[in-house]
Order: C-alpha cells, then structure tokens, then sequence
C-alpha cells in the first residue's frame, strides 16, 4: 500500500505561480526581490488557510536560490533549493510561537539568528502565529528585530493582526492575505481533480468551495473527505448527503410555493427539511441568501456578485424574472425579522411557519383553503368628541322656560351643557371644549409667569432651594453660605450668585446651572429667572497665601535667610 499523502500538502504551492488567490502579495515580493528592497521583517497576516505560511516558505526559497529564472522563479536544482524540498536546508528556519512562546524560546532564537547561513546570503525565519507569543517574549524580541543582523530576514505570519503589540508592527511590512474567492477555488480543485482521476461536476465543486469560506486548505480536506465518501466518481446528491448541505431546490420550491400562495405546501417542505436533520434557523438563512441571489439575479450588471455555477445562474435569472421586487424587498424583510427573533421564540417552528405564511400573503393570493386576513375600514364615529363604547353620549338639550319648540334660534344663543365627569379619557378637542375654566386658568398661569417676582420672594426661594441639596452637603452650603446679587436686564431677574474662586464657578457652570435655574424657576412660578455665577474679586492688598509644596518652600526661604543659605549648601531641590 503506497504513502497516502492529503492534498493540501501535496499539491501545495512552490512558486509564486502556483500560488492562488494572492497575485498581489506574490508580485510585490518579486518585485523587491528582482530590485534587492529586502527588508528585515515581514508580517502575513489573514484568515486561515489562504497560503501565508506557504508564501513565506517560497519567499525564503526565492532569495536564496542560486540560479533565478527570468520572473525570479526558484531553479530548484541548486543545493538550497533542493535542501528546502528535502526538508533539511540551514538557512531556512521556522518557529511555532503556539508552542514556543516564552522568552527562553526567544532568547534561544535571538542566538541562534547571530550565526550567518552556511548556504545563500540570508538566514530567514518563519514564526508562525506570532500572536501567540506572551508578553515577555515580544518585549525580548523587539531588539533583534529592530536592528537585526544583516544575513537575517524575519516572516511573521498570524491570523489575529489585533493580538500583535504596536510595537511590533511597526517594525515589519504588513501584508494582508485576503480570502480565496470561489472561482479561483473551483479553478484549483478542477486541476487536482484531474490529476487524482476524479469526476466530480461544477455544482459539487460549488458546494464544496462555498464550505471552505474561502480557506484553500479547507476546500481541499473537504475534497479529500467527499472523494473518500464517494470514490472516484462524485454526484451532486452524494456531495449534499456527506456535507449535510442544504439544496438549493427547497428554496426555489418556497419562492415559487409564495408567490402562488399556497402556504400548506411551505408547511410541507419545511417539515421535510427538518426530518432530514438540518437546522431550522440554517433553512430560514438559506432562504434569505436565496432571496438575496434572485435580486442580483434580477438586476442587470451584477452577474458577477453571483458566485455559482452557469446551470444554477439561469434557474435564478429564471425565477427572478417572475417575481416582483416590491416582493423580493418585502420577503427579505420577512425572513431576516424570522432570523433575529429566532432566539427568543418559545416555539421556533411556529417562528418559521408563521413566516412562511406571511411570504405567501404578500401577493394576496392564498389557495389553501382559507383566505388572507384583510382590514376593513373603520367608519369614523358621528360626534369625535364623546364617540366611543366608553364614553358618555351627549346629554339631551335643556329647553329653556318660555322658548320651547323654537328650534329656530341660533345654536349660538342656546346655552351649551358640559358633560358629565367620568373616568374615561377625552380627546383634545374634548377637553378644549367641555373645559373653559381649565383654559382660562392656564391663561392666568402664563399672565403670571410674565410678573417678574420681588427681591425679597427670591432670597426666600433661594434658601427653600439650598435646602434641597442636603445629600449634597458641600453644595449646601454653598449656596447657603454664597452670596446672591439681584438685578433685572430687558425684563429678566438676574441672580448672581458669588462664589470663592474659579474653580467652583467652573464647577457649578459645567454642572449644576442648568439645573439650578430650573429649580428656582419652579419655585418662583417664573420662568424669566436667569443665575449668573461670579467669583469673589481678592482685595488689592491681599496676602498671597502659599499651597503647594513648592511655593511654601520658596515662602520660607524669603523668609528666613538661614534656611536659603543651607538649601544653597546642601544642594537641596526645593520642587
């Protein structure tokens, strides 16, 4: 039985040719090869799978080779490459920093990395996923890697670019690897398809490259494990049945089952998917993503957003040619609500069911039997006043002695008769009309409001309102200790309010007065009341009283000559 050998390690790339995916990176690095700008750090960084590790290796192969071809190729024949093919090259060294990540690891590279290459003019050193590394040994690596010998290269590579201090960064050139795309993948697996003698159809290679998320590596472990499954001869039903992929038939089924309204037949598929084991909340994603597919199948220009094969393209351009996109936007509106209230459902399947109703009555074509709930108009009530199963009816006319029957007079001249009080909410309108002296009263509220109150009232109201700030003891007493200026300026009363310094006048501008306006305010029944904050002007002649360490050192010393003279002998510092 031959040496069985996985296809992510035997059809790994070993030129930047074969690289896949990364044309950018790869003729970056050849180009500074071709023009000698090698610098003495790199950092890969990037999802899984998409070749950093790989690219490194074919970096430290390409600057050693002896005999380059014309696009800086390794020739493969000379004793560096072959001893990188063999596994046993000297001047090609790489370090797990998942295992190797303390400081004595890094200790034992940093000397390791003063020994120039027995073979090639560098000695390259790939660490892969460096973010591994603790603390201590990134602090201990920052030297070497700054001003490393000249024969010495570093390749960083990492998938978490966020875990890596700044420090380090900023000491490397960084290369993002971006993931594979599905056409560049579907390309690669169709080679070793080949090469292996598999038969394997578009659609299955599809599904498989969609599985991957873009990783290269993972497309090819799921290529090995469905030629495992299924031999050398792939069907699209076999590819589904080991990967436990949903088909795509169920939601073209759901659309089409929509837009006829026929909601049973929804029920239907929905519980075959579920009997066949897949995720409720998967089949509500897949429907949205299909739903997603049918717009850009439906909207000229953007062909190339759909990443599927040809026959499945024309079955989207099909039913997306028969639906409306006023249904298309409404059904993707339905289906992601479905998705974020998935969770907190009590009953997810009836979550989902009842979904599926409301995508099959937004046509308003249901032809299971019963007919889509439809809202009949509401007649408006005769009196929208006193309408209502909770209200009131009017109170009959009151006929006035010595004017009955005279149905002739103006409604102005008849007396109106306020409802009786009751429990029930009024409109505004109600309220506006049953309650004049409620108005009134409002008017003489605001007549008041416009009075400016006495000097007196204030100082009164003042004191009420540092009473209210006894939780706030300090501020109590400012206020009570504070001093208050009164004035009036273009019909405004003006309290300024004297602090000690500036930095509770900051304070209390910052803070508190705003608030303290609109509890005085409320106290006077005033709203043209506006506080001012001043601060205590310091006498002309004021001492100047010393705080700080330092000023009351320099006080004591003018003061006191004797002391100045030891500071000056000791050498003291006074700050």
């Amino acid at each position: 039985m031959s040496e069985y050998i996985v296809s992510a390690r035997k059809y790994r790339p070993d030129s930047f040719e074969t690289l896949i995916g990364q044309d950018t990176i790869a003729r970056t690095l050849s180009n500074s090869i071709k023009r000698g700008q090698l610098a003495h750090a790199y950092l890969f960084c990037g999802p899984r799978g998409v070749g950093k590790t790989t690219t490194a290796r074919i970096f430290a192969k390409m600057i050693n080779c002896a005999n380059p071809g014309p696009d800086m190729e390794p020739c493969g024949e000379c004793e560096s490459c072959v001893s990188f093919k063999e596994g046993r090259s000297y001047c090609i060294h790489e370090l797990d920093a998942a295992s190797n990540n303390s400081v004595e690891d890094i200790k034992t590279l940093m000397e390791q990395v003063q020994v120039p290459p027995q073979v090639g003019k560098y000695s390259v050193y790939i660490i892969d996923e460096v973010h591994m590394l603790s603390q201590s040994a990134f602090n201990a690596f920052l030297k070497t890697l700054e001003e490393p010998p000249a024969h010495a290269i570093f390749i960083l590579a990492t998938t978490e670019k966020h875990k890596i201090l700044p420090t380090i960064l900023s000491r490397c050139q960084t290369y993002d690897f971006n993931r594979i795309s599905i056409s560049d993948m579907v390309k690669n697996l169709r080679g070793i398809a080949e090469k292996e003698g598999v038969t394997i159809d578009d659609e299955s290679l599809h599904v498989i490259a969609s599985k991957a998320d873009g990783a290269m590596r993972d497309a090819l472990t799921i290529f090995d494990q469905t030629v495992a499954f299924c031999g050398t001869s792939v069907s699209y039903e076999d590819v589904k049945r080991n990967l436990g992929v949903l088909d795509h038939e169920y939601s073209f089924s759901i659309v089409d089952a929509a837009l006829a309204g026929d909601y049973a037949k929804c029920f239907t598929i929905l519980d075959e998917v579920l009997a066949k084991g897949f995720n409720a909340l998967h089949f509500v994603g897949s429907l949205s993503e299909h739903l997603r597919n049918l717009v850009v199948a439906k909207t000229g220009g953007l062909e190339p957003l759909l990443e599927l094969p040809d026959s499945l393209k024309k079955k989207y351009a099909d039913q997306g040619a028969r639906c409306p996109l006023a249904f298309l936007y409404q059904a993707l509106g339905v289906t992601t609500a479905c998705e974020s209230g998935y969770k907190a459902a009590v009953n997810p399947r009836l979550h989902i069911e009842f979904t599926l109703m409301r995508l099959c009555f937004l046509q308003n074509k249901p032809s299971a039997g019963a007919e889509a709930p439809v809202a009949q108009p509401v007649k408006p009530a005769a009196n929208p006043v006193m309408a209502g199963p909770d209200r009131p009816s009017p109170a009959p006319k009151e006929e006035i002695p010595g004017q009955a029957g005279n149905d002739a007079k103006p409604a102005a001249a008849q007396p109106r008769r306020r409802a009786p009080k009751t429990g029930s909410a009024l409109s505004i309108s109600a309220i506006a009309v049953e309650k004049p002296e409620e108005t009134a009263a409002a008017g003489n509220e605001e007549a008041q409001d416009t009075r400016l109150p006495d000097d007196n009232t204030v100082r009164l109201k003042w004191k009420e309102l540092a009473g209210q700030y006894t939780s706030k003891p300090r501020l109590a007493s400012m206020l009570s200790s504070g001093q208050i200026n009164l004035s009036e300026d273009a019909g405004v009363k003006v309290v300024e309010f004297v602090v000690m310094n500036e930095a509770q006048k900051q304070w209390v501008e910052e803070k508190m007065q705003r608030e303290l306006e609109n509890k005085l305010r409320d106290l006077l029944s005033c709203r043209k009341v506006n506080i001012v904050v001043a601060v205590t002007p310091e006498p002309e002649n004021a001492e100047k009283v010393p705080y700080m360490p330092e000023e009351k050192a320099k006080d004591l010393m003018e003061k006191n000559p004797a002391v100045r003279e030891f500071v000056a002998e000791m050498g003291l510092d006074t700050k």
